[in-house]
């Protein structure tokens, strides 16, 4: 018995006795654990996967808890009209002839400086990274933790300086419960279950209350990350307050003249030594993410430029907002990305707009003159800039 999809291959096989650990076969490239798992959960709770299996590395091993949930999950989609689907690709599954998957290479068995922790008996709010970094750095200086949810449940990576100090931590402290005093009342105890991760150095990217570099006190910190700004913030008002980033979504209206990562760094470090731009296109507009070292920064550039139009006559207007990133990612150095921070210099090196006069990079001046100039060379707007004010001179523009 049989049932098609995608094409008219075989989905599923009943050659074989039910096992609660699936074969799925005809995955797309370089499928994650997370798409396995977000296909299988809704019939179980998965306990182990294989990924990356076969010549072509698009076969993958799929445990449940038990037989009965992958009985349900076999019996659920050989009765359906939709196919099991990831990323629009039609899946194969099968029963596995193993009974249980094991990893032959053991990679969490392997000594190294980085641990995986799974705190069992949790949830993520229960354990605050300052108690995981309490009882880990008992045994050594911690250099970065990074916490997340996944199938297995709360999940920690802690990073030593070297192997034989994560191999002390968790030869102390797997199986162990963290101490009740440093767990909520509702919470009587937990599990540690410790193993060694494959990384050796992990990006932390921001301060957060599920990540911290303890190496580096100048990361930014995610404000929206934090505990107390999860839930939106009202105002005596009763609107919801924007919650306040470094990093600013600017959105651009009425696009007559070309905007490049050059006018955006000329109109925007008038405030304060801007980082990385990034432009692109999103819903048939203009959109560009705007990097400033510090909240602080950004917030006077929003309040300043909000509502303001790059040109005269009312073109290219400015609608801005916070972003929730903290570090813009760019790789591409051209007229839609730039990172001022790589290399050195590249800043003070950042070719000017036609027309655009010399002008300091910080924002405390008490006054700077810029001129923009459209590609047929007319003038189009001359902006006054002060440190209490953003004045539009010719014309109030764009207000």
């Amino acid at each position: 018995m049989s049932s098609s999809g995608g094409g008219g291959g075989q989905q599923f096989r009943y050659t074989q006795t039910p096992s609660k650990v699936l074969h799925l076969r005809n995955l797309p490239w370089e499928c994650a654990e997370e798409e396995l798992v977000e296909l299988c959960k809704p019939f179980g709770r998965i306990v182990n996967t294989k990924s990356g299996v076969g010549a072509n590395r698009n076969q993958a091993f799929v445990e449940f808890t038990d037989v009965n949930q992958a009985i349900s999950m076999v019996s659920y989609f050989a009765s359906s009209s939709e196919p099991a689907q990831i990323r629009g690709k039609t899946v194969y599954i099968q029963y596995s002839n193993r009974q249980e998957i094991i990893n032959n290479k053991s990679p969490g068995e392997t000594a190294g400086n980085v641990l995986l922790v799974t705190i069992e008996g949790v949830q993520a709010s229960d354990v605050t990274i300052d108690v995981i970094h309490m009882v880990f750095s008992a045994f050594g200086y911690v250099h970065k933790i990074a916490t997340f949810e996944k199938a297995a449940g709360f999940q920690a990576l802690i990073q030593y300086t070297d192997a034989a100090t994560a191999s002390a931590a968790r030869e102390a402290l797997d199986g162990r419960s963290i101490p009740s005093y440093l767990l909520p009342q509702h919470v009587t105890s937990c599990c540690l279950r410790i193993s060694f991760s494959a990384h050796k150095d992990l990006n932390i990217k921001f301060q957060s209350n599920r990540s911290r570099d303890y190496n580096n006190p100048y990361l930014p910190i995610n404000y929206s990350a934090m505990d107390g700004t999860l839930q939106p913030a009202v105002g005596a008002d009763g609107r919801k307050v924007e919650v306040q980033g470094n990093v600013l979504l600017a959105s651009i209206e009425n696009m007559q003249y070309a905007v490049t990562v050059d006018v955006l760094h000329t109109v925007f470090s008038a405030f304060g030594t801007v980082q990385k731009i990034a432009i692109f296109e999103k819903n048939g507009g203009t959109q560009a993410l705007i990097q400033y070292p510090d909240v602080t920064t950004a917030a006077v550039a929003k309040e300043a430029l909000e509502g303001h139009c790059i040109y005269d006559g009312g073109y290219c207007k400015l609608h801005l907002s916070y972003s929730r990133h903290t570090d813009l990612n760019v790789k591409a150095h051209g007229d839609k990305s730039r990172d001022y921070t790589m290399p050195p210099g590249v800043i003070q090196g950042v070719p000017q707009p036609p027309g655009a006069a010399a002008t300091s990079t910080g924002w405390q001046g008490l006054t700077c003159l810029r001129f923009w100039k459209s590609p047929n060379n007319e003038q189009l707007s001359k902006i006054s800039v002060s440190k209490e004010r953003w004045r539009l001179s010719d014309k109030n523009l764009g207000r």
